[in-house]
């Protein structure tokens, strides 16, 4: 029972650095950009206005989901588009992230 007990705390205590070593997948095509929270759904990215689509998704530099209003103003972050050329994804730059070249596709 102790070898049981011991086994499943050395589990608990590896699988969570497991998982935070895990480099995030952004795609290659995603574009680099600063920005800025307007208002609601509408943010500034490198000055240009744009709207976040309804399903959007933006990423913290831990990877957690957060909300347009927490954006800290002029963040470096990479994102998608929709088939409507709304912004679908976005990802806070981690500074490992903002100082790696932009990948080319293959």
């Amino acid at each position: 029972m102790q070898r049981m007990l011991f086994a499943l705390l050395i589990l608990a205590l590896v699988l969570p650095a497991a998982a935070a070593a895990q480099a995030r997948q952004i795609p290659y095509d995603a574009i680099r950009g600063r920005i800025v929270q307007i208002q609601d759904a509408m943010v500034e990215i490198d000055g240009q206005p744009m709207r976040l689509s309804a399903a959007a998704q933006i990423r913290s530099r831990d990877n957690l989901i957060i909300m347009p209003m927490s954006l800290p103003p002029g963040a470096l972050v990479k994102y998608t588009l929709d088939g409507t050329g709304q912004i679908h994804r976005v990802w806070l730059l981690t500074p490992e992230e903002a100082a790696a070249p932009d990948k080319k596709p293959q």
